[in-house]
């Protein structure tokens, strides 16, 4: 089982940005055979999808709300995934969560159901 710690949140303003990290351990399998994810949560609403980003970074994958103004990358041998979020609006606060893929060598997926490791989250408050 691999850990997954996010880290990077806060409060920011309206047009402001934030970069989170998400940290994996790597005990027991390598990293950058996996594709990653990025989640998020509004209280009230269900998890929605964010970015996506293959197992190698050459594929990247946004939600439709947030294409533009976030960018997912890795870097494979700090074991880690970031998101930078530009431009941030109040309807982008919620608790981010980072996910690892089931499959091996996969580009991404939409779909939370593909993912089988989550943090714990990091929550983002976006102030009007």
């Amino acid at each position: 089982q691999v850990e997954l710690v996010e880290s990077g949140g806060g409060l920011v303003q309206t047009g402001g940005s934030l970069r989170l990290s998400c940290a994996a351990s790597t005990r027991s399998f390598t990293f950058n055979m996996y594709a990653m994810g990025w989640f998020r949560q509004a209280p009230g609403k269900e998890l929605e999808f964010v970015a996506s980003i293959s197992w190698n970074g050459v594929t990247t994958d946004y939600g439709d709300s947030v294409k533009g103004r976030f960018t997912i990358s890795r870097e494979n041998g700090e074991n880690t995934v970031y998101l930078q979020m530009n431009s941030l609006k109040p309807e982008d606060t919620a608790i981010y969560y980072c996910a690892l893929d089931i499959m091996a060598y996969s580009v991404g997926s939409r779909s939370l159901n593909d993912y089988d490791s989550w943090g714990q989250g990091t929550q983002v408050t976006v102030s009007s």
